[in-house]
């Protein structure tokens, strides 16, 4: 039998975002963007895994996110930019080979934001970011 909503509930009592890591923010926050991603995808009506696949590459890496970043800093408030320098800020003892430290950084601010929002439930503004994004990859198709 499945568990109701109460034993659920107990089970993921959220961690509150602003006691966490950048690092931590950035990880919840990787899966977060992955999966709006996908479901993005998904959404424009393609059905082979691998064109699926190539369009999700094409939006989830370092360098999208960190030129992404350039596009919203003038949108976010000074809690998001704070919670972004946060991440951006934050030492990995990883960096991935192919990618410059600088837009490494950037994207895990990036991500650390979106972890943010998350977990913060506001999902209104995490939307709003999203839609940017999703504009902005449109524009550059």
């Amino acid at each position: 039998m499945f568990p109701d909503e109460t034993e659920i509930n107990r089970l993921f009592t959220d961690a509150d975002p602003k006691g966490l890591s950048g690092l931590s923010l950035a990880f919840i926050g990787d899966a977060v963007y992955e999966l709006l991603i996908r479901r993005y995808i998904l959404s424009k009506g393609e059905a082979k895994v691998s064109t699926l696949h190539k369009e999700a590459v094409k939006l989830v890496n370092a360098d999208y996110q960190a030129d992404m970043t350039e596009i919203l800093m003038p949108l976010l408030t000074e809690e998001e930019i704070s919670v972004f320098k946060r991440g951006r800020n934050a030492h990995s003892a990883h960096t991935p080979k192919n990618k410059s430290e600088a837009q490494y950084h950037k994207s895990t601010g990036f991500e650390a934001l979106i972890g943010y929002l998350y977990l913060k439930k506001d999902t209104v503004r995490l939307n709003e970011i999203f839609s940017v994004i999703l504009l902005q990859g449109e524009e550059n198709e």
